[in-house]
């Protein structure tokens, strides 16, 4: 089976990667179940990829339904170090607005039921979130929106905004907030709302793989007194103009990554974070776990 260096979760709107080269799909069953879709194998501007569609291709999974432990694991069996994660929100904040993009660096996980962890069951592991995003990917992702915006040829009705740090609350879903929620939200301070990056950012972290999202503003949520309440419909028609910009940024971070390899703090996660080693787990679930084991010591 082919490796890849980089992963990519497409999510509401983007359900395939123009830029892939060298297209190969792969069916990978996971010790926690079937991916969302079969995985996408190639290349951009020569650097090895994985693309997987957060919600299947013709959206076909709600938020509560997207196999993320599959998602992720499969994405580790790979070899992937690096996920970048494209994301759908609501804005929380004026500045914020849409058809801008924001890399969170901060979660709220607001999420119920959600299987959140590959660990458990004969092996107990503590990872640290406090950092939940890899500065050095969001980087490499705020440089590469900027090139994207300044190569636009024409320019939009106003000027698009990156915003590089903001809270990202995650909520259940499906149903948007109401709006004594939405404020709710405002008054902790969060930015963005979504449905989708938890448990995502966390399952990241404990498969060691450096993670950032590149979310893309669609809306205002509730909250707003002025501008219109959040739709279906309207998310996904303001997605829908983002959707070639989410392309070019991500080819052009995928280029930047395959030539810089920064290093991350969640490579080397699992080594204050193993409370059971290896060697006192039951075969069953080392083998469970054999993706995320490997090359691990004490």
């Amino acid at each position: 089976m082919n490796q890849a260096l980089v992963g990519v979760i497409g999510g509401s709107g983007l359900y395939q990667m123009d830029a892939l080269e060298d297209v190969q799909e792969a069916v990978i069953n996971t010790p926690f179940g079937m991916p969302s879709d079969p995985l996408v194998i190639g290349r951009v501007h020569g650097v090895p990829v994985a693309f997987v569609a957060r919600h299947g291709r013709g959206h076909r999974l709600l938020p509560s339904e997207v196999a993320y432990c599959a998602n992720i694991y499969a994405l580790k069996q790979l070899g992937v170090r690096y996920v970048l994660s494209v994301s759908a929100v609501g804005s929380l904040k004026e500045d914020f607005r849409p058809l801008d993009m924001v890399l969170p660096d901060q979660f709220i996980d607001l999420t119920r039921g959600r299987e959140s962890t590959f660990f458990g069951r004969g092996a107990i592991a503590h990872f640290s979130m406090a950092q939940p995003v890899c500065a050095a990917t969001a980087d490499i992702l705020a440089r590469a929106v900027r090139r994207v915006l300044e190569d636009e040829p024409t320019k939009t009705s106003r000027s698009l905004a990156l915003h590089t740090s903001g809270t990202y609350v995650c909520i259940e879903g499906p149903q948007f907030s109401t709006q004594a929620e939405s404020h709710y939200y405002r008054s902790m301070g969060a930015g963005v709302i979504g449905m989708t990056n938890m448990p995502e950012a966390k399952l990241a972290r404990e498969a060691q793989m450096a993670y950032s999202t590149l979310a893309m503003v669609t809306d205002f949520d509730c909250w707003h007194p002025v501008e219109a309440h959040v739709t279906a419909s309207l998310a996904m028609a303001n997605l829908t103009q983002n959707a070639s910009r989410a392309q070019h940024v991500l080819a052009e971070a995928i280029r930047l990554l395959g030539a810089e390899q920064p290093i991350s703090l969640a490579h080397s996660a699992m080594q204050n974070s193993l409370l059971t080693h290896p060697n006192a787990m039951s075969p069953e679930t080392r083998e469970r776990l054999a993706a995320l084991l490997v090359g691990f010591t004490s």
